[in-house]
């Protein structure tokens, strides 16, 4: 099992830097294959094309970073072989939407999605809907997903400054705490009323974490990170309090 590391972060600086990516190349025919096997499971997953990370650097708590561009075939084969070519990462950005009762809400993945049953915080895999110019803006892709998979407008939360990013092998999770001033039985409930008005929602529902006892195995490693960061600065916060 990997041992994941969490590292703050104040800022990004990432680029869309474009180049030959020999996995994708050289694999194609498997590739190819494995992915018409896919969609005989689940007909809905598209080939479309998302970003994967090709370089990075930690220096002080500012992340740099470039993507490269490739099929979504590609990288769900790399990603479910357990990422043979070890020199590119998964690097996604994902919002935590903490509810004013401090509750946090995940969202239970649809069974035609690819990570069907999983539950995840708001987010996805980058794709070149995010690039800005030569830039690609990870905090534009998690309100984006926001309003996509929840229906919540960026407006309905206060973003949280900086990141945390968590090093799980070949997955590089960002994660964005998300503040949203509503309690969270009534955040769900807007959540539920949207997906039940949409056609195909990629999110079959909205699961709620209060504390450890929550947590359980369809979640990611990533995730049970976080909540352990967030919950272990708070009781250090609380302790400090009580001196």
């Amino acid at each position: 099992m990997t041992d994941l590391t969490l590292v703050p972060i104040d800022r990004l600086e990432l680029r869309f830097a474009p180049k030959h990516w020999a996995f994708a190349a050289e694999r194609r025919g498997e590739i190819d294959r494995y992915f018409a096997e896919m969609q005989r499971g689940k007909p809905d997953l598209w080939n479309g094309r998302v970003l994967v990370l090709h370089e990075f650097a930690v220096e002080g708590r500012v992340f740099r970073g470039a993507y490269l561009e490739t099929d979504f075939a590609s990288f769900l084969a790399w990603r479910d072989w357990d990422f043979p070519d070890r020199s590119v990462r998964n690097c996604f950005a994902m919002g935590a939407l903490r509810a004013a009762d401090g509750a946090f809400l995940l969202g239970i993945m649809g069974g035609h999605t690819a990570n069907s049953g999983r539950i995840y915080f708001i987010g996805g895999t980058p794709d070149p809907d995010d690039v800005v110019g030569k830039r690609v803006d990870l905090e534009g892709s998690v309100l984006r997903e926001l309003r996509e998979e929840t229906g919540l407008s960026p407006y309905a939360v206060e973003v949280e400054p900086g990141w945390h990013a968590i090093f799980d092998g070949g997955r590089i999770a960002m994660i964005k705490l998300l503040r949203a001033a509503e309690p969270a039985a009534a955040l769900r409930e807007r959540i539920l009323a949207f997906l039940s008005r949409e056609r195909r929602p990629e999110l079959a529902g909205v699961d709620l974490v209060r504390g450890r006892a929550d947590l359980n195995a369809r979640m990611p490693a990533f995730a049970a990170k976080f909540f352990d960061h967030i919950w272990s600065s708070a009781d250090q916060t609380s302790a400090a309090g009580d001196r």
